[in-house]
């Protein structure tokens, strides 16, 4: 298990996880991914993806320890990066794309102009044939994947900055500001309504009726997506949080938070106890200005993730079937556009991630 953050610093940096009695982290590597901040960080069970101010998306190998290469196709800040299962990746960025990259041999299927404006953030449906995008032209898009077209266009009162499905797909989020506004997959009417005191930064699904969500105070909220009652807060760090990760662990569930206070703190949260707080399994201070958050999970550790459990059978189901990647004009696999080189890099060379011990110049070493 690794967690791995992305700073304004330009590095990413990894940190090996050990689950046990007494969870333990320790520095693993950092690598200075991009020549600005980083701004989001994607994983599936072999990559580590990251996207950044500097317009492009680098490619980590985690089971063999290199940086596989680079993807150059946006123009503009990368804001999102979604994984579905292990075929496929969807990036957006300021430029109002949306680009379906294979993962096998990374090529660009289909670059969509997806919003007028940013794209802000998209979501994968669990079942890999829908997605969703919100983008600052105030409003949300779903996309038929399976055609490579739009489906359906709603228009926002505001810009919504995050858009995020249930891991079951019968309901998805949107937040504008410091409001959270839950739909239903059937009728895509609006069922209920979060509002907090603060601007909500991230959110997470803990459950199909649990919502993590952190915004730019200290601390973590737990609400039921039901009855909108928050459940429990409590004070996680000493600085506004930037990004939770959730994931279950023969049925516990860790919850991994990061902090403009530099902390990447680890927390079991007991379902049953929800009222009385998660409870610290483990911390690392990072001394860097932290902006995404993510973990890799080796799949031969027996680790499903949370909010991929549900995308993860489906996938399985889906590969059986051939249903996604199947005849009749299928998009994934027929609808590929053609790449300039320049538009699509790959670097030849592979190069190792270096291990947390002294840098060069502007490389940030680990305490």
């Amino acid at each position: 298990m690794e967690l791995v953050a992305g700073c304004y610093e330009q590095v990413l940096l990894g940190f090996a996880t050990r689950p046990g009695q007494s969870w333990t982290v320790v520095p693993d590597f950092t690598h200075h991914a991009h020549t600005a901040s980083l701004s989001a960080v994607a994983v599936n069970n072999r990559y580590v993806v990251t996207g950044s101010r500097d317009e492009t998306i680098q490619i980590y190998d985690m089971k063999k320890k290199i940086e596989h290469g680079a993807l150059l196709q946006h123009n503009g800040t990368i804001t999102s990066l979604e994984f579905y299962g292990t075929s496929h990746l969807l990036s957006g960025a300021e430029d109002g794309l949306i680009c379906i990259w294979n993962t096998k041999r990374w090529e660009c299927l289909k670059s969509i102009k997806a919003h007028k404006g940013h794209v802000t953030s998209l979501s994968i449906h669990p079942s890999g044939k829908l997605a969703l995008s919100v983008g600052t032209d105030k409003t949300l898009r779903t996309w038929n994947l399976v055609e490579g077209r739009s489906a359906f266009i709603k228009n926002l009162k505001q810009n919504a900055h995050i858009i995020k499905w249930s891991p079951d797909g019968e309901k998805y989020v949107t937040v504008i500001a410091n409001k959270v506004d839950i739909y239903r997959l059937d009728t895509a009417s609006i069922t209920g309504t979060i509002t907090t005191e603060k601007r909500i930064s991230s959110l997470r699904f803990i459950t199909d009726s649990v919502l993590a969500i952190a915004g730019d105070d200290e601390m973590i909220r737990f609400y039921s997506c039901d009855s909108q009652k928050c459940l429990c807060e409590f004070k996680a760090h000493e600085n506004r949080i930037k990004d939770i990760y959730s994931f279950e662990r023969e049925g516990q569930h860790v919850i991994v938070t990061a902090s403009s206070d530099g902390y990447i703190k680890m927390w079991n949260l007991d379902l049953d106890k929800i009222r009385d707080g998660p409870s610290l399994l483990c911390e690392v201070n990072t001394k860097a200005r932290l902006t995404c958050l993510a973990v890799w999970l080796d799949q031969a550790s027996e680790i499903k993730e949370n909010s991929d459990k549900t995308a993860t059978s489906s996938q399985e189901t889906e590969d059986e079937k051939s249903s996604i990647a199947r005849t009749n004009k299928d998009f994934w696999t027929t609808k590929r556009v053609k790449i300039l080189k320049r538009k699509r890099k790959i670097i030849p060379e592979k190069q190792k991630l270096a291990a947390p011990v002294q840098k060069k110049k502007k490389q940030n070493s680990l305490a």
